[in-house]
């Protein structure tokens, strides 16, 4: 994969953001946007602990997608402070992913300001990620097609994401949105997986209270490069054709693959996992 590290800026303005990074849908990272934020103080395991410790929260780990879960279904709960405390004495595959905090402890939502740079924030969904050392995020794109500011906060992450146009090298599994998960995107297998050779995107290491703006529909992997946790704000998407995409992704993609895998189980499954090299291979004529 041909990555290219994201550009970085201390602070800027509204109007420089839209004309630089939204209008053109490029990342960036901007590195001192929370520093005057109450969390950029308080956000770490301890205050998170104490707040929200007995809190019972969804957990995700990295088995691959079985007919037997349902859409996004975790695979395991606990209280808050028992899995901060996992994250601090153990390695653990188990993360947070997508969880509305906020709506259950709101007074969260006193830590941090929305920022003012030009993006129609959906303020009903800051959503919080948690997850350990070398845990990962499968490489996926989001279902709404949203322009996403992701926040980083207690640690090290590494973002590797890429645009839209670079669907084709993907190996996208149909009526999903997510990438093969056997691919190895620390170490892809170009043999194994050779239009990945072909794919263009970017890479950028977050810091505590650093800020990645990904623009709509880039498809993002994340790897915790140390145990921590990070914020997301949404904004729904800008261009017409992505509102359309995201609309039918959450009216009738994803009931129909829950259909699907309900009626034909893990051979759903399997039959997507081989139409994911079928298609991408026979577009751009590598041989299957």
């Amino acid at each position: 994969m041909q990555l290219q590290e994201i550009p970085r800026v201390k602070n800027i303005t509204k109007e420089d953001f839209l004309a630089r990074y939204v209008k053109p849908q490029k990342p960036v990272v901007i590195q001192e946007l929370t520093k005057e934020w109450s969390a950029y103080e308080k956000w770490h395991f301890d205050y998170i602990d104490k707040i929200a410790g007995d809190r019972v929260v969804p957990l995700y780990d990295d088995r691959p997608v079985s007919h037997e879960d349902g859409f996004n279904e975790p695979h395991a709960r606990m209280k808050m402070g028992e899995y901060i405390r996992l994250l601090e004495t153990t390695s653990t595959n188990y993360r947070i992913f997508l969880y509305n905090l906020m709506k259950e402890v709101p007074s969260l939502q006193e830590d941090f300001e929305w920022p003012q740079i030009g993006l129609r924030l959906v303020k009903q969904l800051p959503m919080l990620f948690f997850g350990g050392e070398n845990s990962r995020v499968f490489m996926h794109f989001d279902i709404d097609y949203s322009n996403i500011l992701h926040f980083h906060f207690h640690g090290k992450k590494q973002c590797i994401i890429l645009p839209p146009d670079q669907s084709k090298y993907m190996y996208k599994i149909p009526h999903s949105l997510i990438s093969r998960e056997d691919i190895d995107f620390d170490n892809p297998d170009y043999d194994k997986w050779p239009a990945l050779k072909h794919a263009k995107g970017y890479i950028a290491n977050l810091e505590h209270g650093e800020m990645l703006y990904m623009p709509e529909g880039y498809w993002h992997y994340m790897k915790y490069l140390s145990p921590g946790f990070s914020m997301s704000l949404r904004a729904f998407p800008r261009q017409p054709m992505n509102l359309a995409k995201a609309a039918y992704n959450v009216l009738i993609m994803r009931h129909f693959d829950n259909f699907m895998r309900k009626r034909k189980g893990q051979a759903w499954i399997d039959y997507k996992n081989e139409q994911a090299v079928i298609r991408t291979h026979k577009e751009l004529g590598i041989p299957v």
